[in-house]
């Protein structure tokens, strides 16, 4: 295990929290947007909510096994294993004077709920802010330890 681990594991989640912000954003941008793309049949669809998954760099027990061997160089961390697509349905808002407007006057709206997106978007801050604390405790150690050899 090298000395840097703790970096590159902070530094993976830092990344990945950024990403999670990022994405967030997007929703947030989009909550009002109603031909975001369109379907098979040519038609518009509204925007749909993105969820980031995060996972683990290293989650088997043989990379944990090769790293209490220290046969693996691999660190810890997280990683982005992927975006999906809330599958939640649209919101209907009436709303018979908007050019989306079907037949009854309903609108499809985007599945964005923005105080959810906020609350989500809090925790993402919070997780960045909590690993930015540990790089910089990580450093304080590091440098403590060189001081030792004065």
């Amino acid at each position: 295990m090298s000395i840097f681990s703790s970096f590159n594991s902070s530094a993976s989640a830092l990344t990945a929290e950024r990403f999670r912000m990022d994405v967030i954003s997007s929703n947030i941008a989009n909550a009002q947007t109603t031909r975001a793309t369109t379907n098979e049949a040519g038609q518009y669809e509204p925007y749909r909510r993105k969820m980031v998954h995060l996972q683990p760099n290293s989650g088997n027990f043989k990379s944990f096994l090769h790293q209490a061997t220290n046969q693996s160089k691999q660190s810890g961390g997280v990683k982005v294993s992927g975006v999906v697509e809330d599958r939640e349905p649209f919101k209907l808002v009436y709303n018979p004077s908007h050019p989306d407007a079907d037949e009854n006057g309903n609108v499809h709206m985007p599945n964005v709920d923005p105080l959810k997106e906020m609350v989500d978007l809090m925790s993402a801050t919070r997780s960045y802010e909590a690993n930015v604390t540990a790089l910089n405790a990580n450093k304080t150690m590091l440098m403590k330890a060189l001081e030792i050899g004065k």
